[in-house]
């Protein structure tokens, strides 16, 4: 990595195309590949249910601690490239199957809103797929936002359909 500032990002993993597993660990390991990313630590694997768009098969879902020297918008490109090479392919049902999904759902503590990213993401105070792997890195990150851990916020969800459980490979 260069001498430039290194940032902590966190990013969801996600996959229900295929092996969903290998899609998901193929991934992790390509964010590596950029010489400004380095993978610094993995939750486990989850199966998940699907949210929004439920008509379709159960997702499998991660989280990873990154550091980078990347801007935000730069690590969303080397993102959009790696979900390229995995074959992802965007049109047809919006949140509906993908072989690869990679999302930035924080980036230090930073407040973003531009046209192409939102950071902290939008949605993931209300994704249990996505707060329940960031908890096994750490559930006392606080929401730059919300001002909430990420356990207080992974406690408040209620929604019994969105099932999360450990992977067992």
């Amino acid at each position: 990595m260069s001498s430039a500032p290194v940032h902590t990002a966190y990013l969801s993993v996600g996959s229900n195309i295929g092996d969903k597993a290998a899609n998901c660990r193929r991934g992790i390991r390509a964010l590596g590949a950029h010489p400004g990313v380095e993978v610094r630590c993995c939750s486990r694997l989850y199966r998940t249910a699907p949210v929004d768009y439920t008509d379709q098969d159960w997702f499998v879902n991660a989280a990873v601690r990154v550091a980078t020297v990347l801007a935000p918008e730069a690590l969303l490109d080397w993102l959009l490239e790696v979900e390229r090479a995995a074959g992802r392919q965007r049109r047809g049902v919006r949140f509906g199957p993908r072989v690869l999904d990679l999302d930035i759902i924080l980036f230090d503590d930073l407040v973003l809103g531009t046209e192409r990213l939102t950071i902290p993401h939008p949605r993931m105070h209300n994704r249990r797929f996505v707060l329940q792997p960031i908890c096994d890195m750490d559930p006392q990150l606080v929401h730059p936002v919300l001002k909430t851990p990420m356990d207080g916020l992974l406690e408040r969800l209620t929604d019994p359909h969105q099932e999360v459980w450990p992977l067992d490979d």
